[in-house]
């Protein structure tokens, strides 16, 4: 337990640019330890997840096949014909006796002469990504058929003997890897094989060949890498979940977004196409393919690899919880602006219950027997769930109401999230915000994507909001460097700088902010969308933006009850580009103390505990600093611009230090 004490205390600080601070001006921080306030909620800051910038395909889901069941519009989309010397054949994509009805186009090889080789290509997302050494498994449905069987000839015919060749190829045509599956059934069966590529490359390619003559029909064509997150078949890309994972976030939202909602209603996010078999999860247009004319995506498509099962997983895996977003009944209103019926909501409804049954329920019930068989018989400990996305007008509120009687009929234990619209003040905004408090929401989803300087200028936005009524959760924010949805936004200091000082008025609010995220999470470095984003990455490597450790020294500093701040004897927080916010982390005996330094110039401070005793002489600082405020991190320099962490000794002198110029700086100061 910690002891408070009616004692103010000053202490110094070592290797924060130490100076003198006679004849300047030098803030005084007062940190009322004595006085804690509010619990702050362990969801405080999150992770905002959505198949955006080929986030899922391409990215954390690490398959390297592209249109791996031929079951894009193009259904040879990503496909590409191969005929080396000596060789003939015809490709056909075809739908009689399928796999499976859900993925029912198959690719078929007729080769008349094989000569060195017959077949296709895959290009991958913007190329394969290879590890020399790394293991490879390819796997893929095929059978061998008769031409009774292609003709419709009910005579059984003699089967022709054919293997199938598989190769990964590198961008300057050198074979990296080479493999054979020989002794094809005649009928569908699942085949693998495991390849190590004698070179790294980021742009290669897998080729599927045949160099005899012959049939084969082939069908979810898979490769991936071995070391997946855990190793799990089906896994995650290791070095995207570790930087998930290293945020220690309070909760996970999935699926979106915009994707929620979808263009139309008939390709919104419909989570129960994607659990169960892989190979039966059906494929749909993603929503941002032909949204943005300045970044089209036309071989942008969801094959649900990556479905609700692993998204469950994941939010255990890295510690967060779950918080799903289901399609209220309303498609985008930027888009089609569709809705369903009030007198036809009811599958909608129904939607919602059963995904609380696939986390929640017992392995006898319908949806709770379909995650048991998926391996996770134990529930997943659902808490929370958002009903619609960015929703707005009386349309909405109509259709909320009637999930909220639904749901917490059933579920009362369940949070919901409703929605404040797209705009952080406008017209929209105010009628939400109005008619959810007439309905006691749970928590009310605010967005915004502004200039820095909106941020900077905002930090103090819920210091006056009600104390009562429904919680905040600030569900998708990001400084736009240049503009809103601008291609040309980049990821820079300034940017992460004015999210940071935000930050701390969120924390400063914890009693009304329950949960904030950035958004959105990645983006690949050639098929992006939409910037800017949190982490970026390309077939082989990633990295966290700026905004990213800005991100990261919040969610792993929060603390467990907010502690008032004077700043000069004020409450008022933000004054002359000085930013603070303070809380105890009473399981560790540590104040945490957040400051922003916006201004150009260093900025002289001098702080005070009141009510606490020191109960070490050293403290922590981790400092994010840089006076370029347009540095940015990059693909080769990762952590160009990162946190740097210097032990501080605390002594009985009344010293101060120097916040450097732009600068975000953690303390924690151990108390007793």
């Amino acid at each position: 337990m910690i002891q408070l004490k009616k004692i103010s205390l000053v202490f110094a600080l070592s290797g924060l640019l130490w100076t003198s601070v006679a004849g300047q001006a030098v803030s005084e921080i007062s940190v009322q330890v004595d006085k804690p306030g509010a619990e702050i909620s362990p969801t405080m800051f999150g992770i905002f997840f959505e198949d955006i910038n080929f986030g899922a395909d391409g990215g954390l889901y690490p398959e390297r096949v592209k249109n791996r069941s031929f079951e894009f519009p193009d259904p040879l989309m990503a496909w590409k014909q191969i005929q080396r010397a000596g060789s003939n054949g015809t490709l056909t994509v075809l739908t009689q006796d399928p796999l499976n009805e859900e993925n029912s186009h198959y690719l078929h090889f007729d080769v008349k002469a094989g000569g060195k080789g017959f077949g296709v290509a895959n290009e991958g997302f913007r190329g394969m990504g290879f590890q020399r050494g790394a293991s490879y498994q390819l796997t893929l449905y095929a059978r061998n058929p008769t031409h009774a069987q292609r003709s419709g000839n009910a005579r059984i015919q003699e089967r022709l003997p054919v293997s199938l060749r598989v190769e990964l190829e590198g961008p300057d045509g050198s074979i990296l890897a080479r493999s054979r599956l020989t002794n094809v059934s005649s009928q569908w069966k699942k085949y693998s094989l495991v390849l190590r590529p004698s070179a790294t490359a980021l742009k290669g390619r897998l080729n599927l060949l045949i160099d005899s003559t012959g049939t084969l029909d082939v069908d979810i064509v898979s490769l991936f890498p071995s070391g997946t997150w855990k190793n799990r078949e089906n896994g995650l890309r290791t070095d995207l979940v570790q930087l998930l994972k290293d945020m220690k976030p309070g909760f996970l939202r999935f699926p979106g977004g915009c994707i929620v909602e979808g263009r139309y209603l008939k390709t919104r996010y419909q989570w129960k196409t994607t659990v169960g078999d892989v190979a039966k999860r059906k494929l749909i247009i993603n929503r941002w393919n032909d949204e943005f004319k300045h970044r089209p995506a036309p071989d942008y498509y969801q094959s649900f690899g990556l479905g609700f099962f692993e998204y469950f997983q994941l939010a255990e895996d890295i510690g967060a919880e779950p918080l799903p977003i289901i399609n209220c009944g309303m498609a985008c209103q930027f888009n089609s602006s569709e809705l369903v019926p009030m007198d036809q909501l009811d599958p909608y409804v129904q939607d919602a219950l059963d995904l609380i049954e696939f986390a929640n329920g017992p392995v006898t019930s319908e949806w709770g027997r379909v995650r048991a068989a998926m391996g996770h018989p134990a529930p997943f400990n659902l808490k929370m769930l958002g009903v619609g996305n960015e929703q707005w007008g009386p349309q909405f509120i109509e259709r909320y109401e009637v999930f909220s009687k639904a749901l917490k009929a059933k579920y009362p234990q369940i949070t919901l999230i409703s929605d404040a619209g797209p705009s952080p003040n406008d017209d929209r905004f105010k009628f939400l915000w109005g008619k959810l408090r007439e309905l006691n929401a749970d928590i009310v989803d605010e967005h915004y994507y502004m200039a820095p300087g909106w941020f900077l200028t905002n930090s103090d936005r819920y210091d006056n909001y009600p104390r009562t009524g429904p919680k905040v959760f600030s569900g998708e924010y990001a400084a736009q460097s240049v503009g809103v949805a601008s291609p040309d936004n980049r990821n820079t200091w300034e940017c992460a700088l004015s999210e940071a000082a935000f930050m701390t008025g969120l924390e400063r609010n914890a009693d009304v902010v329950r949960m904030a995220s950035y958004a959105p999470l990645f983006a690949h470095v050639e098929g992006w969308q939409w910037t800017p984003d949190l982490i970026w990455f390309d077939n082989l490597r990633s990295y966290g933006t700026p905004n990213y450790y800005v991100q990261k020294l919040f969610s792993t500093n929060k603390g467990t009850h907010i502690l008032p701040v004077l700043l000069n004897g004020s409450p008022r927080n933000a004054q002359d580009s000085l930013y603070a916010s303070a809380a105890i982390e009473r399981r560790a005996g540590q104040v945490i103390l957040k400051l922003v330094n916006a201004s150009a110039g260093p900025k002289d401070v001098r702080i005070n505990l009141s009510g606490a005793a020191v109960s070490r002489r050293s403290a922590t600082a981790s400092i994010l600093a840089s006076s370029d405020l347009k540095i940015e991190n990059s693909l080769d320099q990762p952590t160009k611009l990162s946190p740097l962490q210097r032990q501080i000794s605390i002594g009985p002198g009344q010293l101060s230090f120097k916040l450097e110029p732009s600068s975000l700086t953690v303390l924690r100061i151990p108390v007793k």
